[in-house]
């Protein structure tokens, strides 16, 4: 067998610089730091931006392609062609066909909710549930709609949560100053039932000129959101200034998110500290560009149970971040620059860890296949 280690991946994605990503060679092996050694297997080729994963009870994959496209992976094999095209999608820059997610009580309901950027020139964001039965999506019915949205800084994760709420990770739709205020649902995570309707226990609910929508304000462009199983702690990733807003290299968090909180953005940024304010539980400069966000509970990967994982982009990896409670243990690079931009990462129904690539997304540089769904497998 042929081992490669994370230190050894870093190096070959350092050299490689743009070069297009060409993947591991057959068979070779993985080793972390700790000793967890898996291959890489690829599930599916070809796809267009892949964004967003869901699995249906039967074990069969729905991923979601940039330009409007739902694509079905059935007993392991992708449909040539989509099982669902969104009619008034409107794919742009870093938006389009985003998040999906099934329903709780799916089995009971056949709910798929759907996140995107619609076709007033992309400049608005909904999500939309559709019952799917029979191979088909129907019944479209708005759950949330007019998000403020823009080519870049579209946010979009829209997930059930332990306690059986929606909340939808929204972004400052490049205008900066929007996650700061009240009275818009950009740069905020919101919290819905999953009907659309307001909690009445949300935390501005009650405060005059509020959205009751909001949970947490001040986010710039989260595109990544997953609960720590025994705490119930939501994580989410963002993504920093990165010089854009004049604000220096990097930014890019991951952020404990909770009721009520303010963080920050654009009053405070990177590592910066301001009273009624959260700073990140932890920093990327330079940029990585987190895109996903996920963590393990499963036994595949024992020593990975509780472990948070996360998709980058620009820096081209796989983040493991080790935890204890809310306290950073330590973290890794994986694959590091050996198959370009790397966008979702999710837990598959097998206990294996799912990721894709985004490599067409017109900010990389593709390899033959791409865009690819893979996954993490033991050795």
């Amino acid at each position: 067998m042929r081992f490669l280690p994370s230190v050894l991946l870093s190096f070959l994605g350092f050299v490689t610089g743009c070069a297009a990503p060409t993947g591991l060679a057959e068979n070779a092996v993985v080793s972390t730091i700790d000793g967890v050694s898996f291959k890489v297997e690829t599930v599916a080729t070809g796809l267009e931006v892949p964004w967003g994963f869901a699995w249906l009870p039967n074990g069969d994959m729905l991923v979601t392609e940039r330009p409007g496209r739902v694509r079905i992976i059935e007993k392991g094999k992708l449909r040539a062609e989509p099982l669902f095209t969104v009619p008034d999608v409107e794919p742009s820059s870093e938006s389009g066909l985003m998040d999906i997610s099934l329903h709780y009580e799916f089995s009971k309901n056949n709910f798929i909710y759907l996140g995107y950027a619609y076709n007033q020139d992309g400049k608005q964001i909904k999500v939309v549930r559709y019952v799917y039965k029979d191979g088909k999506f129907t019944d479209p019915k708005v759950i949330v709609d007019k998000i403020p949205g823009a080519p870049n800084h579209a946010g979009m994760r829209a997930r059930f949560g332990p306690d059986k709420k929606l909340y939808v990770a929204t972004g400052d739709a490049t205008d900066w100053n929007l996650g700061q205020k009240m009275d818009t649902l950009a740069g905020k995570t919101l919290r819905l039932n999953d009907d659309g309707t307001v909690p009445q226990d949300n935390p501005f609910v009650k405060t005059a000129g509020a959205r009751p929508e909001i949970w947490t304000t001040g986010h710039r462009n989260a595109q990544g959101m997953a609960w720590q199983p025994g705490s119930g702690l939501m994580f989410q990733t963002e993504h920093g200034p990165s010089f854009f807003e004049g604000k220096g290299s990097g930014g890019d968090e991951v952020n404990i998110v909770e009721a009520g909180k303010n963080y920050g953005w654009p009053e405070i940024h990177h590592n910066e500290k301001r009273d009624g304010m959260i700073s990140p539980l932890l920093e990327y400069s330079p940029a990585c560009a987190p895109g996903s966000g996920m963590f393990y509970d499963a036994m595949k990967f024992p020593l990975f149970k509780g472990n948070f994982f996360f998709g980058c982009l620009r820096s081209t990896k796989i983040i493991r971040v080790v935890l204890d409670g809310r306290k950073v243990v330590r973290q890794e690079n994986l694959l590091d620059g050996t198959y370009g931009r790397i966008r979702e990462m999710a837990q598959g129904p097998d206990g294996y860890i799912y990721f894709s690539t985004s490599n067409r997304d017109g900010r990389g540089r593709s390899a033959d296949g791409d865009d690819r769904i893979l996954r993490l497998v033991p050795n």
